[in-house]
């Protein structure tokens, strides 16, 4: 049986507090970031080219962290390689936007993005 989008959200909150923890093992400090995007945001940020308007973040399926190393934020998606690497482990289905690619192939990362995907969204 397929796994319903209710069950997804109650796994991806499951995972947060083990990428926070991660985090913090490794000596950086997190913030959380936009966690639920309205679709009238998520539109908004579609047409100025900050965004998708079918976000995961609608479906409480994605969230965006700011990272400090040192107490300086990171603003680099590099700086959240090993968060992003650590979160794509939990699952198959975990996505990282540090590897996230343009329409054209291109590399368009989106390192302090963490989600599910789901229905072919990440």
């Amino acid at each position: 049986m397929a796994e319903t989008l209710g069950q997804k959200q109650r796994r991806f909150a499951r995972g947060l507090p083990l990428l926070m923890m991660y985090a913090h093992y490794l000596g950086y400090e997190v913030a959380t970031g936009e966690a639920e995007r309205g679709k009238a945001q998520a539109a908004a940020n579609a047409a100025s080219g900050a965004g998708i308007s079918n976000s995961l973040h609608i479906l409480r399926l994605a969230i965006d962290l700011h990272l400090y190393i040192n107490g300086v934020y990171q603003t680099d998606s590099e700086a959240h390689k090993p968060l992003g690497t650590f979160w794509k482990s939990l699952s198959p289905d975990h996505r990282w936007g540090g590897d996230f690619k343009d329409a054209q192939g291109r590399p368009k990362p989106d390192g302090n993005h963490y989600s599910i995907e789901h229905e072919g969204r990440k």
